[in-house]
Formats: C-alpha cells, sequence, structure tokens
C-alpha cells in the first residue's frame, strides 16, 4: 500500500507557481508605449501594477513624460514637476527637482525642433578615432581616417 501511495506522488509532480517578474522586466513594461506591449506584458504590468499602488502613481508619471518627449508638448513640463512632486516618489521626485535646475533649456529642448544630436554624434565619432591612434601618428593619419570613415 505504502509503495503505491508513494508511486503516485512521484508520478504527479505538483504545478510550480509561475515565477515573479524581474524588475528589468517591470522597467520595460512601464517604460516602453503601452501600443508596444504585447497582450502577456500587459497582463504581467497590470497585475504587477494591481500590488502596488505607488509603483501604479511612477508608471502613470513616466507615461506622461513619454508623451510629453514624443509630442514635444514643453509647456506641461512645470504641471507635470509639480504633480511628480505632490506624489512623493524618491527616485521620480529627485529627478523632477532637478529638471527644475535649468527648466528653461529642459523646456526648449521639449518643444523646439532643434537637435544638435547629429553634431554630437560626428564628434564623437572623431574623438573615438583620435583615442585609437593616440601617440601612434600625426595629423595626417588622423585625417586620413575621419575623412575615410
Amino acid at each position: 500500500m505504502v509503495r503505491a501511495h508513494i508511486a503516485t506522488l512521484r508520478g504527479a509532480p505538483s504545478a510550480a507557481p509561475p515565477r515573479p517578474p524581474t524588475v528589468r522586466q517591470v522597467t520595460g513594461w512601464i517604460t516602453r508605449h503601452p501600443a508596444a506591449l504585447t497582450e502577456e506584458d500587459r497582463a504581467g504590468l497590470k497585475e504587477v501594477l494591481a500590488r502596488c499602488p505607488k509603483l501604479d502613481k511612477a508608471g502613470e508619471h513616466v507615461r506622461d513624460f513619454g508623451e510629453m518627449l514624443t509630442d514635444r508638448l514643453g509647456s506641461m513640463l512645470p504641471t507635470w514637476i509639480d504633480a511628480v512632486d505632490a506624489s512623493q516618489l524618491p527616485g521620480l521626485t529627485g529627478f523632477a527637482l532637478h529638471l527644475l535646475r535649468d527648466l528653461d533649456a529642459v523646456t526648449a529642448g521639449l518643444t523646439l525642433d532643434w537637435s544638435s544630436g547629429g553634431i554630437e554624434g560626428a564628434v564623437n565619432r572623431i574623438k573615438k578615432i583620435k583615442r585609437q591612434l593616440y601617440g601612434r601618428a600625426g595629423f595626417e593619419l588622423l585625417r586620413k581616417m575621419i575623412l575615410l570613415q
């Protein structure tokens, strides 16, 4: 009898509970655009946010900031900073208060179409080439390397 009972226990392994999502997964779910999430990701995010109201509030602030970035709504920045400050979420509050240090520049960056991204990329490429050739060659070789790439 004992042998038969143990055989039934060995034959049917108990189902392990699903693994909780990692911090990286949850961060990805919150920072990605909601339309880019799969159904499985949406369900996981909904479950996580239901368990933690502070994380739900942080997710709302992150989505609002992402909307400001995508739609170039720099005029909404002071309102967003006030809302984040009122929520008293440590990481976001610190970020928002640091934005206040140079509010005019941040607002301009979120509003205007101008960008120095292309120039910064070219400068970084030149610096990388210069570091690679450091102490090995003169200006002529550096010039050729920059013009070839």
